[in-house]
């Protein structure tokens, strides 16, 4: 019972591997029309205010296991062998069935004697977590549940999902529209909602977006989803302002020199968002220190606007074991010359790639080294700069090489990385790695990226913390 005490405040929500979810509902949504059932394995995913339910492990029914007539029933075998996998697993349990209606599913009389009176108590009992519940519609929409025991009426009692995620290739959300509802039309948002149209606008307004690092580029993507019309906004960056920072960081002035930067962000999309409900979490501290990181579990999806191997490594391990998506990029900058001479720039690149199950995740791309890691952790690693190519005396002078044009380019393209990745706009669900080259001026896509045999990253999807603790 101490884990419902903990966390029954908290939003919830369920997210599903992509491949699991195509199971799912290839076993579930059935040609004759008729309901069926499984049951599943979940992992916790603890945010700072959101529990998320991450289904890990499918177990289909065996022969005796249900009856199947019109509606559908399960045998006393089935929870039996169920229950031995979580108690060996040390997982949660999902109960989850189909109805033969599309659209988001509310439960039927016989729905709630299942779950609260025939399932509740054993499972928790027997797990020490909750039994979830989920119900799929004919269109494969999704609806989900936990049961809570409430000490003061001596029950059990549901608490929706305020949505059911499937992460992989792309992103699919469904809501509970009495939790998210829908954004409330604003002309403001007018020429956005006729570009993207009215469902994918509101796909997007809906998601609680991450933006880690509010430097130059994440102060510039804050900016462009704001006036997109987002609604949902948590900001973590530990860094204050300084005066070199002026040159590109959206909405900050010289009286803004030393405050922090998750404050100036804040202060500028509420100033510029065109949404009439914005909400705003911030965060001042690291990615590696719990809030920060527990916060950034709250997301549904996360920018990845940091320039250090640490923080990559952690959104890394968040995109695949806690199913939030990443999108991530970087700017290289060149410079050609010698001590004699001078060195002049000659040219940038800019690097950008969703991580999610089924994409190739940041450490396989090498877009950070192990080694760098463990650098940064033990406090050895140098100060990261964007330039690469300099004598050693000369790369500590020019560390801040980065310029407004080269990070609203990156903020931007990021950006349309989103918009293809939950909506498929215009027919594009999937960008690839982008990699766009000032000289000569050209925009390369790799579709072919993998993860390396054995990726690590790869055998955590939908562990949540279970076997990785990655802040201090």
């Amino acid at each position: 019972m101490e884990y419902l005490k903990e966390f029954k405040m908290k939003k919830f929500s369920i997210a599903i591997p992509e491949n699991l979810n195509i199971q799912l509902c290839n076993h579930l949504v059935r040609d004759d029309k008729e309901e069926d059932l499984i049951f599943a394995l979940w992992n916790e995913s603890v945010g700072l205010k959101r529990d998320t339910a991450l289904i890990c492990e499918l177990i289909f029914p065996e022969r005796g296991d249900r009856q199947r007539h019109g509606n559908v029933s399960f045998n006393p075998q089935y929870i039996k062998r169920v229950c031995k996998e979580a108690a060996t697993k040390e997982c949660g349990i999902i109960f989850i069935h189909s109805h033969p209606f599309p659209g988001w599913q509310n439960m039927s009389n016989d729905d709630i004697i299942a779950e609260k009176e025939k399932l509740s108590d054993t499972v928790e009992v027997l797990t020490g977590y909750p039994l979830v519940g989920m119900t799929v519609g004919s269109d494969k929409t999704w609806s989900g549940r936990r049961w809570l025991f409430n000490e003061n009426t001596n029950e059990y009692e549901i608490q929706w999902a305020e949505n059911v995620r499937s992460v992989g290739g792309n992103l699919k959300i469904d809501y509970a529209h009495f939790l998210v509802p829908s954004p409330k039309f604003n002309k403001q948002f007018k020429r956005t909602r006729a570009v993207w149209g009215q469902v994918n606008h509101e796909k997007l307004a809906k998601m609680r977006i991450g933006i880690v690092g509010l430097g130059s580029v994440g102060s510039m993507v804050a900016e462009g989803l704001a006036r997109m019309g987002m609604e949902k906004f948590v900001l973590i960056d530990f860094d204050t302002i300084e005066i070199h920072n002026l040159d590109r960081l959206v909405g900050s002035t010289k009286k803004d020199i030393g405050l922090y930067k998750v404050d100036i962000a804040k202060r500028q999309i509420n100033s510029v968002g065109t949404s009439a409900n914005i909400d705003i979490n911030i965060s001042n501290n690291s990615l590696y220190i719990e809030e920060a990181y527990k916060s950034a579990i709250d997301c549904d999806i996360i920018f990845s606007c940091v320039d250090r191997p640490r923080a990559r490594y952690i959104l890394n391990h968040i995109a695949y074991s806690h199913l939030i998506p990443v999108i991530d990029g970087g700017i290289q900058v060149r410079f050609e010359g010698n001590d004699t001479n001078g060195y002049e720039f000659s040219g940038a690149d800019w690097q950008l790639q969703t991580i999610s199950p089924n994409k190739p995740c940041l450490q396989c791309l090498e877009v950070y080294s192990t080694s760098d890691v463990s650098l940064e952790i033990d406090g050895m690693l140098d100060d990261v700069s964007y330039i690469k190519g300099l004598p050693k005396d000369l790369y500590k002078r020019k560390n801040n090489e980065n310029i407004f044009p080269f990070s609203s380019n990156l903020a931007s393209l990021e950006i349309f990385q989103l918009i293809a990745f939950a909506t498929g706009a215009g027919d594009i669900s999937n960008f690839g790695v982008q990699r766009f080259r000032y000289n000569p001026g050209i925009i390369s896509q790799y579709f072919d990226r993998e993860c390396k045999s054995g990726c690590d990253f790869v055998k955590s999807i939908a562990t949540g913390d279970r076997y990785i603790k990655v802040y201090d």
